[in-house]
């Protein structure tokens, strides 16, 4: 199958909207320094959900079904593990003291950062894939075209889901965050001040420019990000391993609509204790998939069915077991 960039008119699309969101929502809609609620956040999940679905509609009717469902399939992959990152960034902000009003600016250029380190790992990603395929063995008269990078992505993922299967939530709570690269990084090229400035990167004490501890932040946020995209990325290797723009497409409208859904989780994080089970069995799924891709494919359309079900039940584990407070509210609503 000829890759999406055979469709230059979805590309055209795909960039519009993202560059023009980007200032609307920098520019326009978040013009002022203000608290996110719970309402506007849930607004603005449900728009980027919509138009990322829409998007997806696009590429059905400009290109064909079967990138319909990888971009589905991609999209929803990137969407689910992301949540994680969501719970590190909510303990990042309170490691730091970040006020509600600075968090959106921090989490907006973190999604800047992201979309070109993105777009580098997935396009090396499918350039090295691509070179590391192995000659082709015959196995009880099947030909078996069996790729060495995508079987070792394969095999993190299986380690990386089990490993998260068992992870103490506890331990990120007293993560020192001041130690992070990232925080390292900021301070080696910056002299950092010791106190916040609104939401201003930088600042001027005593006649001398500084930077702020809300840059520091950023740049643990940018850390972070990486760090869980070695993850993702490979995991969303197994649905197009030879389309980076069908994967590079759904990557950056999944990560654009995080700011939104984290200012929704950071209020609800404590319903979402067993969500981390559903995202080990989505990441050992993958791995699984990767590994035997030479022997049995599995289809992108039944890959997302999979992953939807495994999410959807995982939340509705961790809501099952909500504070009461939150199982009487079900019952009155019915």
């Amino acid at each position: 199958m000829d890759s999406i960039i055979q469709y230059p008119l979805v590309l055209i699309v795909f960039f519009f909207i993202v560059i023009t969101m980007l200032i609307l929502d920098l520019g326009v809609f978040n013009k002022n320094r203000h608290i996110i609620t719970f309402k506007e956040a849930a607004k603005w999940t449900i728009f980027w959900i919509s138009l990322s679905m829409l998007f997806s509609l696009f590429i059905y009717f400009e290109t064909t079904s079967e990138r319909f469902f990888q971009f589905q399939s991609a999209y929803w992959i990137e969407k689910s593990l992301s949540i994680d990152n969501l719970f590190v960034f909510i303990l990042v902000f309170n490691y730091f003291n970040v006020e509600r009003e600075s968090q959106h600016k921090v989490l907006f250029w973190g999604i800047i950062g992201a979309i070109f380190l993105r777009a580098i790992f997935i396009f090396t990603g499918v350039e090295l894939i691509n070179i590391t395929y192995l000659p082709s063995i015959s196995v009880s008269g099947k030909i078996l075209n069996i790729n060495l990078l995508l079987t070792i992505f394969g095999l993190f993922l299986i380690y990386g889901g089990i490993k998260s299967w068992f992870v103490n939530e506890k331990d990120d709570g007293e993560k020192d965050f001041s130690k992070s690269l990232g925080a390292k990084f900021v301070h080696f090229f910056f002299k950092v001040s010791k106190e916040f400035d609104k939401d201003n990167f930088f600042t001027v004490e005593n006649g001398i420019k500084m930077a702020t501890p809300l840059l520091v932040v950023v740049g643990v946020i940018e850390f972070t990000d990486l760090l869980f995209a070695i993850d993702s990325i490979p995991a969303i290797f197994s649905i197009a391993p030879d389309d980076p723009f069908i994967l590079y497409t759904s990557n950056i409208l999944a990560i654009l609509g995080l700011r939104s859904m984290f200012f929704i989780l950071s209020d609800l994080i404590h319903l979402f204790n067993k969500l981390k089970y559903g995202l080990a069995i989505i990441l050992i799924f993958i791995g699984v998939k990767m590994v035997i891709s030479p022997l049995y494919h599995i289809d992108s359309l039944i890959s997302l069915i999979i992953v939807v079900i495994i999410l959807f039940f995982s939340i509705l584990a961790s809501l099952l077991k909500a504070p009461s407070f939150f199982r009487n509210f079900i019952k009155k609503s019915d």
